[in-house]
């Protein structure tokens, strides 16, 4: 279990996260949702410690997260974050094979060829592997970044925006491709989603934020209701459910 006590957030005196508490229990998908600025980005970046938290406690199962070893924490949690800055000259399955590190430290085994090898597979990249990662498409490189956090193995899985740079196509087959990882694997996958529909249609849980506070949270049903998210983005957004699933109009 991810426990996030009472944490807040300041970044160069501004004020990001406001005393949020939240339990996110292993296994399943939960999206983090809500307009530019809520605080779902800094939210991830500080329970995979590349923000400083203010104040306030986080912990990945038994271990505190501004206390522990680095390749401690990096077995129990990885992270895709927003920035797409890979290096130019490293092909797709070396990329990948970074994934491995707080594993091998260096001196990969088979084991660590073999996970690459299904990270690849499960991403769809297997054909792309020889490719330098300089010649793909920004939603190619998006695949890869995710198949890079998924070969470290980890528990929880923290994926920033991972739709960014994706065609229709391959933001459906991404989302369907971590809906089988959380359902076949038991991982828990931490996810910031813009397209509400995908959040509705592939999470367990939405969380839904504003202003640097929980203002939804609770399974698609709850949170995807004209009111909810109305509350949470500022203007009414029609709901329909379809298939058996709550959708939203927004673009209506």
């Amino acid at each position: 279990m991810i426990k996030i006590e009472s944490v807040s957030v300041s970044l160069s005196g501004t004020s990001i996260l406001k005393e949020i508490s939240l339990e996110l229990p292993k296994g399943g998908i939960t999206a983090l949702i809500g307009p530019n600025g809520a605080g779902k980005s800094t939210l991830i970046s500080a329970i995979a410690r590349l923000v400083p938290v203010t104040s306030g406690r986080i912990t990945v199962d038994d271990l505190d997260v501004t206390k522990s070893a680095s390749r401690a924490l990096a077995r129990r949690l990885s992270v895709m974050p927003q920035d797409n800055n890979v290096a130019s000259r490293l092909r797709v399955g070396e990329l990948v094979q970074f994934g491995r590190y707080p594993h091998h430290q260096g001196r990969p085994t088979r084991t660590d060829h073999d996970e690459v090898g299904h990270a690849l597979k499960t991403f769809d990249l297997w054909d792309l592997r020889e490719k330098f990662v300089d010649t793909l498409s920004g939603g190619e490189r998006q695949r890869v970044r995710a198949a890079m956090c998924f070969a470290q193995g980890t528990d929880y899985m923290l994926l920033d925006e991972p739709l960014n740079n994706l065609d229709i196509f391959y933001a459906r087959e991404l989302m369907r491709t971590l809906r089988q990882v959380a359902d076949t694997t038991g991982r828990s996958i931490i996810i910031v989603l813009h397209d509400l529909n995908h959040a509705a249609v592939h999470a367990d849980r939405i969380i839904g934020m504003r202003e640097g506070k929980i203002i939804a949270d609770g399974s698609s049903e709850d949170v995807m209701r004209s009111e909810a998210l109305e509350a949470l983005f500022g203007f009414r957004i029609d709901v329909q459910m379809i298939a058996g699933k709550p959708i939203s109009l927004h673009f209506m």
